[in-house]
């Protein structure tokens, strides 16, 4: 059989998706935070949009009566075409003449923070804030160390080195990875002079800075020359016993070193007064704070949704610039395209903000009990569930939950936490994992400490509460829960 060319039709379906699909996929996922920046970007970019002081996300501009398609470009109103910006009215400023004999001084007192001169007869300096009560940023952990290395005898070279040293620091204040040789071959210096120098600064304010391990850190503040630990036993414990001492060892530690057991303890007590993160005062990091994308608040015995508009700016379509569509056709090319890009912005950012108030409402329904009870009556949920709810999509649902958080009578949680695994319980319901942790870590509080209760034991606890679960699964929970295991919680004294 010949081959041959001849045309062919056919009927197929394919998903396609949309510019406007993409943008409202996108602005579904971003966190609060993001929102705002892209915000605050399109604001700059696109003339036609504008931030409005109305209430709203959104304005009628922006509303169903514009198509996406642009035809709202061409089909604007008739108030809409003849607006035009109004006239700015001239101001005449005058020229206003000081009088030679203003009392300037009384106006300098009042309004800055220095102390009003004695000699004045005016007084109100007791209204003004102390020294003290003035803004200012704290010293960081290098500008301290600089300035004592600064105001000692140190020469050149060796305020070279110690000033590497401290750039080399991390945020513990440990040296971390970083080598004596590492350091003498970037300076050109030998080993020998950069680990004398590394001596000093270990000295300085505060003790044991730059250490290299946690052995060097305790054996440098036990032998602080303001304060040495003559203990023999506390010298040899830090120097040769500590990864025992981390596995409460103390019996192996009693025998290696031949003392009593009484007397490892006692050592140990003083090993425990040492600071092993001697940089813990001078690590400022800010406090992040978590600003609810949505807010569930209880009146009488209902529980209402309601949207936190706060921070996000208000968008609205220029009408001054709307009003330039009928002008040449580039300029015409132009407006329409900045109109479609600003009414698909604000429209998704409406579509956003709908979406995640069905989402929580959702929850809500689902979850009732958490937020009238507590944590322990949080009930297993899935991604399915709300979606099949809310008629969505389950992606959906994961995009609007990720990066949301929720202020409820329970306290601001984000929304991904009511989405969990259940835990089989005798009687036929479920139990959440989150609720599972929670008794976990109770049942861990109330524990007696020379006595912790081991992750098998956890396990027979939960089981006279009717709870089934694997002993395997309390130590992830418990490692989730950043507690230690029952051998490292265990207090002899």
């Amino acid at each position: 059989m010949a081959l041959q060319m001849r045309p062919d039709l056919r009927m197929s379906q394919q998903l396609v998706m949309t510019p406007q699909l993409q943008q409202a996929i996108k602005l579904l996922q971003l966190s609060r935070i993001e929102l705002t920046d892209l915000v605050r970007d399109e604001l700059l970019e696109n003339p036609l949009l504008e931030e409005s002081q109305e209430l709203g996300t959104g304005s009628d501009d922006g509303g169903d009566g514009d198509s996406g398609d642009g035809s709202g470009a061409d089909g604007g109103s008739d108030s809409d075409r003849d607006a035009a910006p109004e006239p700015v009215a001239e101001v005449k400023v005058e020229e206003v003449k000081v009088a030679d004999d203003f009392d300037w001084k009384s106006v300098l007192e009042n309004n800055t923070y220095l102390p009003p001169d004695p000699g004045a007869g005016g007084g109100g300096g007791d209204e003004l804030p102390s020294l003290e009560a003035t803004h200012s940023a704290p010293e960081t952990l290098d500008e301290h160390l600089l300035w004592q290395v600064r105001m000692s005898n140190y020469s050149a070279l060796d305020e070279e080195i110690a000033e590497y040293i401290i750039r080399c620091l991390g945020s513990d204040g440990s040296l971390g990875d970083v080598t004596v040789t590492q350091i003498g071959r970037r300076l050109g210096v030998s080993p020998l002079q950069v680990e004398t120098v590394l001596r000093r600064v270990q000295c300085l304010d505060p003790v044991a800075i730059a250490s290299r391990n946690l052995a060097e850190c305790l054996w440098i503040q036990a032998n602080h020359p303001e304060h040495p630990i003559e203990d023999p036993l506390v010298l040899g414990i830090i120097a040769k016993h500590l990864h025992k001492l981390e596995n409460r060892g103390y019996p192996a530690i009693a025998r290696d070193m031949g003392e009593a057991l009484e007397e490892v303890y006692e050592a140990t007590k003083v090993i425990m007064g040492l600071d092993p993160r001697p940089a813990r005062d001078y690590i400022s990091e800010s406090p992040q704070y978590v600003v609810p994308d949505v807010y569930i608040h209880k009146i009488g015995e209902d529980f209402v949704v309601t949207l936190n508009d706060d921070g996000l700016p208000k968008l609205r379509i220029s009408n001054y610039y709307r009003s330039a569509v009928h002008s040449n056709a580039k300029t015409k090319e132009y407006i329409s395209e900045r109109l479609r890009s600003a009414q698909w912005l604000i429209r998704s950012i409406q579509q956003r903000q709908r979406t995640i108030v069905k989402v929580t409402k959702s929850i809500l329904k689902f979850q009732r009990e958490f937020f009238e009870k507590g944590v322990q009556h949080l009930r297993p949920l899935i991604l399915k569930d709300v979606a099949e709810d809310i008629s969505m999509h389950e992606s959906t649902v994961s995009r609007v939950t990720t990066n949301k958080y929720v202020h409820t009578p329970q306290g601001i949680f984000e929304l991904k936490y009511f989405f969990n695994t259940g835990i089989s319980r005798r009687g036929g319901d479920e139990l959440a994992s989150e609720a599972v942790k929670t008794k976990i870590k109770i049942l861990i509080d109330n524990e007696n400490p020379a006595k912790p209760y081991s992750d098998q034991k956890i396990v027979e606890l939960l089981c006279e509460e009717g709870i089934d679960i694997a002993r395997r699964t309390v130590a992830k929970y418990r490692e989730q829960l950043n507690v230690l295991s029952s051998s490292k919680r265990r207090r002899l004294f």
